[in-house]
């Protein structure tokens, strides 16, 4: 097993359970305790758990599950609120925009205006708070439901075909070395695509999310037109990742 796979298994364990024993993952993988231990070390310096004397607990401060839930994540509740306030003075009426599944967008969702708009988004919360908004019109994707989210294989093809003005993406984490990323391939490849058809990206991402990193890497912190976090961002992770996005904006 690829020890992709391995970091994998042992984060879903931990979303399920809250710990993991190494004596357990070594018999499960049937590798040695050695090769576990530097798979919890590397999980843990990308901040995705906190290594135990036999073991690892689940990082407090992480975030984000491998998949959004159909609850959404009210982790950093108010930060989330300032970045989505922030977010919307870029919404104009008359705009395309694209609004990738997550916690922070749907906050995104919930504050913008009724108007004449159109949003492209795959992340069933946000279509049912914006269902409400007779003004907007919604454009959604094919694929099937994975807990909040509609995904597969054959929509990616008819979405890079539209035109989008702006994008709003999530990210679960932000790196100077591995950029944005996230856990799964499949919501990598949306990712990648909504970039490919916008005209400006926005990455909205609260102050927990610096410095993480996780599975999969979707895009540099370059490919971003402007990173939009929160105030409880520090001075010192400012001045690190100031100049590596176009414009970073603390909420």
């Amino acid at each position: 097993m690829l020890a992709a796979q391995r970091h994998r298994i042992i984060i879903e364990r931990l979303e399920k359970q809250g710990s993991v024993k190494v004596s357990e993952l070594s018999a499960s993988f049937q590798v040695t305790e050695k090769t576990i231990r530097e798979d919890l070390e590397k999980l843990e310096e990308k901040g995705l758990l906190k290594r135990t004397h036999g073991g690892a607990v689940l990082e407090a401060e992480s975030d984000d599950s491998l998949l959004p839930l159909m609850i959404p994540n009210i982790r950093n509740g108010q930060a989330k609120a300032a970045i989505a306030e922030q977010a919307v003075r870029f919404i104009e009426p008359g705009d395309i925009i694209a609004l990738d599944a997550g916690s922070t967008t749907l906050e995104i969702a919930r504050r913008v205006k009724n108007m004449p708009l159109t949003v492209l988004t795959n992340d069933l919360l946000i279509i049912r708070e914006l269902a409400l908004k007779e003004q907007i019109r919604l454009v959604v994707p094919g694929g099937y439901r994975h807990h909040n989210l509609l995904i597969g294989g054959e929509e990616l093809e008819w979405v890079s075909k539209l035109n989008v003005h702006k994008l709003f993406l999530s990210t679960t984490g932000i790196h100077l070395e591995y950029g944005l990323t996230i856990f799964t391939e499949e919501l990598a490849r949306l990712k990648k695509v909504y970039m490919s058809c916008a005209k400006q990206i926005f990455c909205v991402a609260d102050h927990s999310k610096f410095d993480k990193g996780a599975l999969i890497t979707f895009a540099s912190l370059r490919e971003v037109d402007c990173c939009i976090t929160d105030s409880g961002l520090s001075d010192e992770l400012l001045a690190k990742y100031e100049g590596q996005a176009a414009k970073l904006i603390r909420a």
